[in-house]
């Protein structure tokens, strides 16, 4: 009996370690791009699947784009691809993915998204959106009167590491982010509202610009993983030490909000590549905000995630009955041997 209490601990924390779980995985190594839901080029050649350079496995993405490339009619050049997560309010997960941008990246004062998690109503900003401009990489989260919470000098001919740890929620005493980058913390957790009320976000990965950049742009992708724990996204990691956060106002105390020069302007709408007609999606235009897509937003079905970060009640419970059937089984022991000396006949 005291064995069994002894392990009783350890049997209850089984079912927080089995919550740890892959959620999804768009790393490219199927070949192709079937695991992402929806794609936004102008052709096959733009969103290509490559086996250099990677920076694991065996596949990444290339995504190209030339100026004029508009799938979806709207503001900006883009080749991207779509997988519509529609995480929920109050939700919780680690993404991990890797990019790089290659020597001919070019530098411009204009933005450049390269990941992004899009709202799915019918304009504005995303709420969460990574881009370069002026050669510096950039975290903005609220749109584009949100506030740029990490910068970091683009290094051209590197595998950025990106993990990002976000609760969604529009309410900013819910809702976080948090960031590693090349396997440290560069962004403590910060609370801030990461959804907008009423909406769920999708994740958009690729290549999106000013319409005003005339260069060829090329970035590599590979990687990506979603994930309710860290160790799922970064096994074995160090605890890492926080760096500088970014420079803040000396008025306010806080990260610096960004003013039309620092990235994507709001969008215009603009309708969405491979969904029924009648759908639309938000770009960044001369504001700097993707659009939004309203048949996301009613007409198709939410795709699952398959996991949520509250799924470990039913792990629980089967522990402590598991438990319980131990403790029943230690205690019916004896009795039988009482039973057996009982009515076995006297030597």
């Amino acid at each position: 009996m005291k064995r069994l209490l002894k392990l009783a601990p350890f049997a209850l924390m089984l079912p927080t370690v089995a919550l740890a779980s892959t959620v999804w995985k768009g790393d490219f190594e199927t070949g192709n791009l079937s695991q992402w839901d929806r794609e936004q080029s102008v052709s096959a050649s733009r969103l290509q699947v490559v086996s250099s350079p990677v920076r694991e496995g065996r596949y990444a993405l290339k995504a190209t784009v030339h100026q004029g490339d508009d799938p979806i009619n709207a503001s900006g050049n883009r080749n991207e691809v779509l997988h519509m997560g529609r995480e929920e309010p109050g939700s919780e997960y680690f993404y991990k993915w890797s990019t790089l941008f290659p020597s001919s990246f070019p530098r411009s004062p204009k933005w450049a998204l390269f990941t992004q998690w899009h709202h799915d109503g019918n304009g504005g900003s995303p709420p969460l959106e990574f881009y370069v401009v002026n050669d510096t990489l950039t975290l903005r989260v609220g749109g584009s009167s949100g506030k740029i919470v990490w910068t970091s000098p683009l290094q051209r001919e590197h595998w950025n590491d990106f993990i990002l740890h976000v609760k969604w929620s529009p309410d900013p005493n819910v809702g976080f982010v948090e960031l590693y980058h090349d396997g440290k913390v560069v962004l403590p957790k910060m609370k801030l509202a990461t959804q907008y009320s009423g909406q769920r976000n999708y994740l958009k990965l690729g290549l999106y610009r000013d319409e005003s950049i005339a260069p060829e742009g090329v970035v590599f992708h590979d990687g990506f993983v979603q994930a309710t724990s860290l160790e799922d996204v970064m096994p074995a990691v160090a605890t890492p030490t926080p760096e500088p956060t970014p420079e803040t106002d000396p008025a306010t105390g806080t990260p610096g909000t960004p003013t039309p020069s620092d990235g994507p302007p709001d969008e215009q709408q603009g309708p969405i590549a491979q969904v029924p007609s009648g759908s639309s999606d938000s770009t960044p235009g001369a504001g700097g905000i993707v659009p939004g897509d309203s048949t996301l937003a009613t007409g198709v079905p939410p795709a699952s995630c398959g996991a949520s970060s509250t799924g470990g009640t039913p792990l629980l419970v089967a522990a402590a009955l598991t438990l319980a059937a131990l403790l029943g089984r230690r205690k019916l022991a004896p009795a039988s041997a009482s039973a057996r000396r009982t009515h076995s006949p006297r030597r």
